[in-house]
């Protein structure tokens, strides 16, 4: 049996923070302390927005919430033309002018996991000389995402954080709509995503100005709706280079309605690969700049 060490009322280091505690590490904690999320929504409420009541419904094995039937929704094929094995994207993280860390986000390799063909996705990340010193951070997460659907099969998060370590796992049953850890079972809604997962499917979605993505996500035994603003268009210098992106802005959906009490800018490049290049949050005390500084395209389209 899988061991998970929890830590109670503990804290996330500040540059996970926003996008990178909702992405790269898949943890809402510091987010939901900052009062960005409140209750999060049940599977049926998150159905209700996504207006697919209309198929027909019956109870789940656990007797609590309904799940819908429909077998013409179990398979989907997403066209991907954003992404592919072997690409790695370099981030350096900066708290203010401070360098905290850097992350990097890459595809190693395609595998089979229960029978589908899968991108296996790696986050991992690690603070600097500087925030070592005193508070070192080496975290790792990992998706299992379907490459035809383009939705989690398995997530795990390996937290290294100062003294505190934590390892979580969950698989996704997709054809039930469940999760599954070593201790629940839970409802979800039909190709839900992990939080590292999300930010590829979006990638491959058209991102037209004024109009919005809409994604139904799963972390920490809790499901957490999604809605991606397309803003603007915009060029960006940044390390990396300098790029013509599409401006957006990730709002996650609490109690029914939309909350924007923090505020967190993505770039994404306006091309087909809509690559992650530059990413901004406001905290409490001052800012966080995550900036793209080298790169590594996939091979789009192999399987």
């Amino acid at each position: 049996m899988r061991k998970v060490i929890k830590s109670p009322n503990r804290k996330y280091f500040l540059f996970w923070l926003f996008f990178l505690s909702f992405v790269l590490t898949g943890s809402f904690k510091s987010l939901k302390a900052q009062g960005v999320l409140g209750e999060t929504l049940s599977v049926k409420d998150t159905l209700q927005l996504r207006d697919t009541l209309s198929v027909p419904q019956v109870t789940d094995t656990l007797g609590k919430t309904p799940v819908p039937v429909d077998t013409l929704k179990t398979e989907r094929e997403v066209p991907n033309f954003s992404f592919g094995v072997g690409e790695r994207l370099k981030f350096k993280v900066r708290w203010g002018p401070i360098k905290a860390g850097n992350a990097t986000m890459e595809i190693p390799e395609i595998i089979e996991y229960n029978g589908r063909k899968c991108y296996r996705i790696v986050s991992t990340a690690e603070s600097s000389k500087f925030f070592s010193a005193f508070f070192k951070v080496r975290d790792r997460v990992e998706s299992i995402t379907d490459v035809e659907g383009l939705y989690s099969l398995h997530f795990e998060k390996h937290i290294r954080e100062g003294k505190f370590q934590s390892d979580k796992f969950v698989d996704f049953d997709q054809q039930n709509h469940l999760a599954l850890t070593d201790k629940d079972t839970i409802p979800v809604p039909p190709f839900v995503q992990d939080v590292l997962s999300a930010l590829y499917y979006v990638r491959t979605q058209p991102l037209e100005i004024g109009k919005s993505v809409f994604v139904d996500n799963h972390t920490d035994k809790k499901n957490y709706p999604l809605e991606v603003k397309v803003l603007r268009k915009e060029r960006v210098e940044v390390d990396a280079g300098t790029f013509d992106c599409v401006v957006v802005q990730p709002i996650l959906q609490a109690a029914g309605v939309f909350e924007q009490k923090g505020t967190l800018t993505v770039w994404l490049t306006d091309d087909q690969k809509k690559m992650p290049v530059l990413m901004k949050s406001k905290v409490m005390i001052g800012s966080i700049t995550t900036e793209l500084t080298d790169y590594r395209l996939g091979r789009v389209g192999e399987e």
